[in-house]
């Protein structure tokens, strides 16, 4: 499936009729848990602290409005959330749950889509709406085109807690795109943290993330900028503990490709996976270097992680004519975990 590179909000860029108001995100009072009638997915989570199984799917739902969108998220959405149940952890990006108030999203369809992603999504923990600029050190006198939350959200039926935010500390590009830019700073872009807990007591910490887009120099740096602090949040966390990151990375590492920019994609990804010691979970299948999304994990003190195979599941993630629900795809990993040896 052709996937178009390094994408930013390129309708957003039409400053003036397609920017009517929709530029937002759904309106979902979500909350960390649902209701005890929620069912687990089909796959054995395993209680057992002796060890066991998750499958875990990241997706980037396209979720921009359907007026500056080429995909139909209006309507694949609602096809989306049921086939979400069949995984454990669903990690999702540019699904928006939170808009400027009194902003271009006002009175646009464009603030139901999230809760149409949801609607029939059975997990039992959900990460809540996201908490506003302030809440994360973001100054809107210092950003005057956001409109836009960060679009990540955590569904899980392994138990998880906690849900941080940070956006980057850079962003490159407005409404107006005549600098190259790709509409970034439109949304609060960053990362997003939540602890899992295995039935043994060891801790995973789960990042999900969308990282700059765009090709230009402003890009490439703020990429390199973007990696460095989200490995330097990592080498916060209590040492020994295991770690899996998944999400839109907007590297491509196809040095190959043009959108790579002569490997320098590749050269960005390597060092981050060599500063914290991550593991692409690709490595247990086929890697398609010119995809952006990718999951990548370490084991820790008290658990060893093991991806045991990813895929790409485009063919189950499309509508009634075979056409995919999102320009992105959606990739599935099996973990095994269990307690180190001895």
């Amino acid at each position: 499936m052709a996937r178009p590179s390094r994408p930013g909000f390129p309708a957003f860029a039409l400053a003036s009729a397609l920017l009517i108001g929709v530029v937002a995100s759904g309106c979902s009072n979500a909350e960390s848990k649902v209701s005890a009638d929620a069912v687990p997915t089909t796959i054995d989570i395993a209680e057992n602290p002796d060890g066991g199984s998750f499958r875990l799917l990241t997706y980037n739902v396209q979720g921009l409005p359907v007026e500056i969108n080429e995909g139909r998220p209006d309507l694949n959405l609602p096809l989306i959330s049921p086939l979400l149940n069949d995984y454990d952890l669903v990690l999702t990006q540019e699904d928006y749950d939170w808009w400027k108030p009194d902003g271009l999203a006002s009175g646009f369809d464009f603030v139901n889509y999230h809760g149409r992603l949801r609607a029939k999504a059975r997990h039992e923990y959900q990460s809540p709406r996201h908490p506003g600029p302030e809440a994360v050190g973001i100054d809107l006198s210092q950003r005057p085109d956001m409109e836009l939350g960060d679009g990540l959200g955590i569904l899980a039926n392994l138990p998880v807690e906690g849900d941080e935010r940070v956006p980057w500390t850079g962003c490159f590009g407005g409404f107006s795109q005549d600098d190259g830019g790709k509409a970034d700073c439109l949304a609060m872009k960053g990362f997003q943290v939540t602890t899992l807990t295995l039935p043994n007591g060891a801790l995973v910490h789960v990042y999900n993330l969308n990282a700059e887009s765009g090709t230009n120099l402003k890009d490439q740096a703020l990429q390199v900028a973007d990696v460095e602090q989200l490995a330097e949040h990592i080498a916060g966390q209590p040492r020994g503990d295991a770690v899996i990151v998944a999400g839109h990375t907007n590297l491509v590492l196809d040095d190959a490709d043009a959108a790579s920019e002569h490997g320098q994609d590749g050269r960005i990804w390597r060092k981050f996976l060599e500063a914290t010691g991550l593991t692409d979970a690709c490595e247990t299948g086929t890697c398609d270097d010119r995809s952006v999304d990718r999951i990548v994990y370490r084991s820790g003190d008290d658990v060893d992680l093991v991806a045991t195979a990813q895929v790409d599941r485009s063919d189950r993630f499309v509508d009634d004519d075979g056409k995919p629900l999102s320009g992105f795809s959606p990739i599935e990993v099996g973990f095994d975990w269990h307690p180190p040896a001895g």
